[in-house]
């Protein structure tokens, strides 16, 4: 177990970093602009996808390094969003589910943005960065932590009154943050909630465009419900969608504790998902737009070359694969997130096959600042290389990890613990005992054979086992 006393120690190192933040318009420091979004899958132009439109993204990625193999620690916003914001596992955070305040476990961390705070910079907020209930408590504080923030605003748009006018096609399911719901609203994009992060994280822009920032957007879609200005709506034609075939062998290949999603597809029909892609697709899309007004406004106010930008998720997304839907699950598209990053620091351009995490992100953004008196207890580590060079060596693999709780394991706790390497994803639930997962992406890119109990994958098997549970103890596990 890590030693929770020295989350304020820091190196002679570390200090000296300061001076690597200093290059830009003439020694200033380094601003960065942290882009959050809800619940987004790698559905991206730039990452592949076929139908999705994202123009801004996409050219974000152009400048910049886009990480095709970027995981999550915890599949759920709460744990995860905790673990990137401290550096630190969800068995160090203790946070394992959405309503745990950081603070009643860790009262003496410092977080990413509160480090850049310490260091003079501005740190701003607009919208979700820690956890809180989407859309339930979208216009509160939520879970946030205030020592983190020079500034925090919390908008709340007219989406919120349109609730009511959701279609709703998983009804069964508690609250409308679990519920596969839409609606294709009349209302222009400034009026909703995530138009209105855009506005105030310009604001803040505007406002210190002479001091160093580090400004949080966090933005609230494609969470659902799915509410986004129905012109995003007309670029996905439902009927021209084709929902991801599903084979009830997928779902026997894995321990029963892998699938979070009972019955499989929750029981659409093809009619359904078809609406529930058209809802989820418009709501990417309409994040892309207001990324775009945030860059937009950067290059305006000639930040753009001083500025790191980075835009990540909390964690993947299910859309049917497997028959799993949403998140919580350990499958590679519940796990597997966007990240890509680009601006000022960024030299490397293309695609980084490396695995890497979330929590290597306030390493990797301390580092590119030159921020002093970081912790020196995190458990990431700054992709300061790959930023360079997409391409350079890099032996790191990403563990990511759930809770089975009370309700669905009749009582017993059964934790899955997953590693995932450039070739491989090993997954474990109670060590083993629950069951285990093992898969070639090489040989099998979609997941559908699990080889854990083939004979002849036994040393990898054993390899990886051994890896990911020493990772599973440094990190409090």
């Amino acid at each position: 177990m890590l030693d929770r006393r020295n989350f304020l120690t820091t190196t002679a190192a570390a200090a000296a970093s300061s001076l690597a933040g200093l290059h830009a318009q003439g020694g200033r420091k380094r601003n960065v602009l942290f882009i959050a979004t809800d619940d987004m899958k790698s559905a991206l132009g730039c990452y592949g996808h076929p139908v999705v439109k994202t123009p801004n993204l996409d050219r974000l990625a152009a400048r910049g390094v886009r990480f095709d193999r970027a995981y999550c620690q915890y599949p759920l916003c709460g744990p995860s969003r905790a673990s990137l914001m401290t550096g630190l596992g969800p068995d160090t955070t203790r946070i394992h589910g959405n309503n745990n305040y950081i603070r009643d476990t860790l009262p003496n961390v410092v977080s990413m943005s509160q480090c850049f705070k310490n260091a003079g910079y501005y740190s701003g907020r607009v919208g979700k960065i820690y956890h809180y209930g989407n859309p339930g408590q979208i216009g509160t504080d939520g879970l946030d932590d205030p020592p983190s923030w020079t500034k925090k605003v919390n908008p709340k748009g007219i989406d919120k009154d349109e609730e009511p006018k959701l279609t709703n096609h998983t009804p069964e399911r508690l609250g409308i943050g679990s519920q596969l719901s839409f609606y294709s609203s009349p209302a222009p994009d400034e009026k909703h909630t995530d138009g209105l992060v855009a506005d105030e994280i310009i604001r803040m822009m505007e406002e210190n465009r002479a001091n160093p920032f580090f400004l949080a957007a966090g933005f609230y879609r494609p969470h659902c419900p799915y509410i986004a200005p129905s012109k995003y709506f007309d670029m996905y034609p439902a009927d021209k969608l084709e929902p991801i075939p599903y084979n009830e062998a997928e779902g026997t290949m894995a321990p029963p504790w892998a699938y979070w999603t009972k019955p499989a597809n929750w029981g659409l029909n093809r009619r359904q998902i078809q609406e529930v892609l058209q809802s989820y697709y418009a709501s990417i899309s309409f994040v892309d737009a207001n990324v775009g007004r945030l860059i937009t406004a950067l290059e305006r106010l000639k930040l753009a070359d001083n500025t790191v930008i980075v835009f990540w998720s909390d964690h993947g997304y299910g859309t049917g694969e497997h028959g799993q839907w949403m998140k919580q699950s350990l499958f590679e598209v519940s796990a597997r997130m966007p990240m890509i990053f680009s601006g000022a620091g960024v030299t490397g351009r293309g695609a980084c096959g490396r695995t890497v995490e979330l929590v290597d992100l306030y390493p990797t953004l301390t580092d590119l600042c030159g921020v002093p008196n970081v912790p020196t207890n995190l458990h990431g580590k700054s992709m300061r290389p790959l930023l360079a060079n997409p391409r350079a060596a890099w032996d790191k693999p990403a563990l990511s990890q759930v809770r089975r709780g009370r309700n669905e394991t009749k009582g017993k706790q059964v934790d899955g613990y997953s590693l995932r390497t450039e070739r491989y994803r090993y997954t474990e639930w109670s060590e083993g005992e629950e069951g285990m997962e093992l898969y070639d992406y090489q040989a099998d890119p979609k997941e559908m054979k699990n080889i854990a109990r083939d004979d002849s994958a036994a040393q990898v098997r054993a390899q990886l086992q051994t890896q990911l549970r020493a990772i599973k103890k440094q990190r409090g596990g």
